[in-house]
């Protein structure tokens, strides 16, 4: 501690000296207690082994201690003197002390002789409490600034490095976060301790293509938990497919490979009601109850299946969403709805999720067979079907087939419905096209692409980018020219009457309706005010 203490600035030992004093004075107090027990030979052990206070024959003469001469006798001394007369044992004293000690400590010393010994102790040890001064050559400003403690308390290892060396050692979980660049082989070889050739065998004792994909396709910000051993070599890794999911590789016991395993998260799904009444847009007033932006956005798509909010959407129309999340740790990682009901001026309707498609009450498919726009979000209808069009380029009266989209180059385009390709080509007036057989003698057209994704006689199915929208052929911008053809004639795409969704039958519909009433129930409890809340544990969801 006093070491420490020397070393700090000199403010700091100003507002430290109170606490030495009153160890100082401690440190007397026991000393004088302790000077009644020991002999004289004692005395004079001590004082001659104890390197912090050294006294000199001809200062012990004399009864007056001049205080710039000599050595003082500090903090550090009284404790050590302390702790050696403590220490003392019995048969020291019978040791003869060496002739340069005190004339009080001689051997065969009278009770008198070894009471001046103790006074001229006692008188050094007072005078050094009163040597703090600038006449001191051994202090400045009252403090010593002696260097060489610092240089011996380094020296010296610490406590925690004392447990930290005798301690065994014990592997733990930790977690590396995928940064830009980075690669399964460059992760392995810098933070995992594998070399080369070892990430080619894990990788070759994948399990399945699934698993090698996960370790080889990692994405910028997910993560991998990983465990080393005391040299540094991997010995266990984790990786998640999903929040639920995961793959676990564990070095074998021979430590030659890894064994993989399947592993599942604990997760908790929590139920929420929320219940609104649309005053302005529907989105905003949505996100009034406290759904997310992301839950607000699900919603939203999922009713305007059936709801034209521009048009049937009015102020005072109410709404209930029943919501689930998924808890993993105590932290919500993603949430569906699992059923909404819409009441309006308008339009009333009730969805509900079973199988992770949307159906109303009776079991009809919220999902067309067939959607009315070859892609996602929303763009401008730049020109419409119209037999009797005047054409841009050349001026002349020409029929247009189809329906155009102004879209930046380079937009997906996805698939209505499901089906088969059956021409994929380029036309110095169409461009790049792409031709698609939905069956029952429907087809849909696709020209001025930039590219396309798919091949003839491919199987696709609704919402698989088929192209990339483009300016390709006779155009004066980048947009989609989008035809549906009816038993080979052109109609309007955007009038056309779709085929309906799929409806469930059978014992399907039977599980559907148990679900959805109990669904029902509850957002006509959140109608009504009442308030819900339920907690499933090991992540049981109603969209299985």
């Amino acid at each position: 501690m006093l070491r420490i203490f020397s070393s700090l600035p000199r403010s700091h030992k100003f507002l430290l000296l109170p606490v030495t004093t009153m160890v100082t004075v401690l440190g007397a107090h026991e000393l004088l207690k302790t000077e009644e027990s020991p002999s004289s030979s004692d005395v004079s052990s001590i004082v001659q082994t104890s390197s912090l206070m050294p006294i000199r024959a001809a200062e012990a003469e004399g009864p007056e201690i001049a205080p710039a001469q000599g050595y003082s006798i500090d903090v550090a001394s009284a404790l050590a003197l302390q702790a050696a007369l403590a220490q003392r044992q019995p048969a020291q004293s019978e040791q003869k002390p060496p002739p340069n000690l005190v004339a009080s400590a001689n051997a065969g010393a009278t009770s008198q002789e070894e009471s001046q010994a103790r006074s001229d102790i006692r008188k050094r040890l007072f005078a050094s409490l009163g040597r703090v001064g600038e006449d001191d050559p051994h202090y400045d400003d009252g403090f010593s600034a002696d260097p060489l403690y610092l240089s011996e308390m380094d020296s010296y290892p610490g406590l925690s490095e004392e447990i930290d060396s005798h301690s065994s050692y014990v592997a733990e979980w930790q977690t590396y976060a995928v940064q830009p660049g980075d690669s399964f082989t460059s992760i392995a070889s810098q933070s995992l301790g594998l070399g080369y050739s070892e990430v080619m065998n894990l990788l070759d004792a994948a399990p399945d293509a699934e698993t090698r994909r996960l370790l080889v396709n990692m994405r910028v910000g997910s993560t991998l938990d990983y465990k080393l051993d005391e040299d540094g070599h991997l010995i266990g890794l984790k990786m998640m497919r999903n929040l639920r999911e995961g793959v676990q590789l564990t070095r074998k016991a021979e430590g030659n490979g890894f064994d993989y395993a399947n592993i599942a998260r604990d997760v908790e799904s929590t139920q929420r009601l929320f219940a609104g009444t649309v005053q302005g847009s529907f989105s905003q007033s949505a996100q009034a109850t406290g759904l997310s932006s992301g839950e607000v956005a699900e919603l939203t798509r999922t009713l305007s299946k059936k709801i034209n909010f521009r048009r049937q959407a009015h102020d005072g129309d109410h709404f209930q969403v029943l919501v689930e999340s998924d808890v993993i740790d105590g932290k919500p990682m993603s949430s569906r709805i699992l059923a909404a009901q819409y009441q309006g001026s308008q339009t009333e309707i009730s969805v509900i999720r079973y199988n992770d498609q949307f159906y109303t009450p009776d079991g009809k498919g919220l999902d067309p067979a067939f959607e009315r726009y070859p892609f996602a979000g929303n763009h401008r209808l730049s020109s419409p079907f119209d037999l009797n069009r005047r054409h841009p380029v050349t001026g002349r009266i020409a029929p247009h087939h189809g329906t155009d989209f102004a879209m930046p180059t380079g937009t997906p385009i996805r698939a209505p419905a499901n089906g088969r390709v059956v021409q994929v080509g380029s036309n110095r007036f169409a461009g790049r096209y792409v031709v698609v057989d939905h069956g029952n003698g429907m087809k849909t057209r696709y020209l001025h692409l930039s590219r396309a994704l798919v091949s003839n006689g491919q199987q696709i199915t609704m919402n698989d980018r088929i192209a990339l929208s483009g300016s390709t052929g006779r155009v004066t911008g980048p947009h989609l020219h989008y035809e549906i053809l009816v038993n080979n004639r052109p109609v309007d795409a955007m009038r056309l009457k779709l085929p309906g969704g799929q409806s469930l039958s059978g014992q399907q519909l039977a599980n559907f309706r148990e679900r959805s009433g109990e669904m029902l129930a509850k957002l006509n409890d959140a109608r009504q005010g009442r308030a819900y809340a339920n907690l499933q544990r090991g992540g049981a969801s109603d969209d299985s």
